[in-house]
């Protein structure tokens, strides 16, 4: 029997082409008008979900009684895992990983803007002026990563190859025993002892009610006056009140930050004013490529739903990533 996809994505985008790849007996739906989820949602076996928008979520998964499989085509979960999907039984997968690599490039990028000071340059460069000042380099540093998964593995791997020591920091230190980018892993509880001898604090981790919050009033408190924190996890594992505080009164070097709390980031947001700040409006990983790469990962995945296989990247639904 062929298997129904639902497909809750604009019909407009371009990666969709990307489906012809798709066995020819697929019966594929993409839409988001609700009147065609409420219609296709009962005959749905697959539900794939670009889009945050709940309600139209909440009547795709009530309706699809006999859904299998649910997939996110982004690695955020945080407005798609509703309780709606919590309760039932079908796995949800989800496109973790599948930036890793261009969010290490970001992360290793954000380093070395502040390393050799290119917003100085810039700035001289503009007022025409001449004057010669010392730059560091990154060889030789430590950077801390915090939520040591795919897209902490791949800062490692860069972070490494330029001659930088890596500490680890994740719920299940377990899971990178003889990693071979990072010297040592410890435990979300253990963070204290790592943070503060961090050259580059790089925040890689979900927004889960266990992560929210993790680098805190003391945990900045606790970083090099010279360190610089780099987010490209999600907004909430920083509280930005104190980060604003310490950005404000120079108690730390900088930070550079793809997420936030609220995006887009307001106008008036004090982030804009801040010049030890690099600010990327989430997109360090919008690659011309990056919506094609993450409809390859949901075609492979389906090839292996089809051969009944173990599907890849499975949703931890308790912990929400």
């Amino acid at each position: 029997m062929p298997h129904s996809i639902l497909f809750l994505c604009n019909p407009a985008m371009r990666s969709l082409a990307l489906l012809d790849a798709l066995p020819d007996e697929v019966n594929l739906t993409v839409t988001l008008d609700a009147e065609v989820i409420a219609a296709k949602a009962p005959e749905a076996d697959v539900l794939v979900l670009n889009t945050d928008d709940q309600e139209l979520i909440r009547l795709a998964v009530t309706g699809a009684t006999r859904v299998k499989w649910i997939h996110s085509l982004m690695a955020g979960l945080e407005k798609k895992l509703i309780p709606e999907i919590r309760e039932i039984a079908a796995p949800m997968t989800n496109a973790r990983g599948v930036y890793a690599e261009s969010l290490g490039e970001f992360v290793l990028a954000a380093c070395l803007y502040f390393a050799k000071d290119f917003a100085r340059m810039r700035r001289q460069q503009a007022e025409h002026r001449w004057e010669q000042f010392e730059v560091s380099i990154v060889a030789g540093k430590t950077m801390v990563i915090l939520g040591y998964g795919e897209i902490g593995r791949a800062c490692a791997k860069r972070a490494a190859a330029m001659g930088m020591k890596v500490l680890g920091i994740r719920r299940r230190p377990e899971l990178s025993y003889g990693d071979q980018y990072v010297e040592r892993v410890v435990a979300f509880d253990d963070r204290a002892a790592w943070i503060p001898e961090a050259d580059y604090l790089v925040l890689a981790a979900p927004s889960t009610p266990e992560t929210r919050g993790l680098v805190g009033v003391e945990e900045i408190a606790s970083m090099k006056p010279d360190s610089v924190l780099i987010n490209v996890g999600r907004g909430p594992v920083v509280e930005e009140a104190a980060l604003v505080l310490a950005l404000r009164e120079k108690r730390i070097l900088g930070a550079a930050l793809d997420v936030f709390d609220e995006e887009p980031l307001p106008a008036g947001h004090a982030f804009y004013d801040l010049d030890n700040v690099l600010l990327s409006p989430h997109c360090a990983d919008m690659t011309p490529e990056w919506l094609e790469d993450s409809m390859r990962f949901f075609i492979g995945n389906y090839g292996r739903f089809r051969a009944g296989a173990v599907l890849e990247n499975v949703v931890n639904k308790e912990l929400g990533y």
